[in-house]
């Protein structure tokens, strides 16, 4: 094969990973954030006293969360604009 049909595979491939890494990501984190606020209702429910300390602990947790699927993202948008398998092949 020739170097350009090699070049054209790993933007495919990477293209492909890209979706996946975002994807699976968003999928993730929504599932995750939607488990943690139910519970966090039905925590609520039981002990109305307990809101204020379980509400704080939920938003940190809805930050850590969103951070995890961002920096899945920034990886991802590194292997779109810069991506580091390119130069092997040139």
């Amino acid at each position: 094969m020739e170097s350009v049909q090699y070049l054209a595979m790993i933007q495919a491939y990477t293209g492909i990973g890209i979706g996946l890494i975002i994807g699976l990501g968003a999928l993730g984190a929504c599932v995750g954030i939607g488990i943690m606020c139910a519970s966090f209702l039905d925590g609520a429910a039981r002990q109305p006293e307990m809101i204020p300390q379980l509400q704080t602990k939920v938003f940190l947790l809805l930050g850590l969360i969103d951070a995890s699927f961002i920096i899945g993202v920034g990886l991802a948008m590194m292997f779109a604009f810069a991506n580091p398998l390119l130069s092997v092949v040139g």
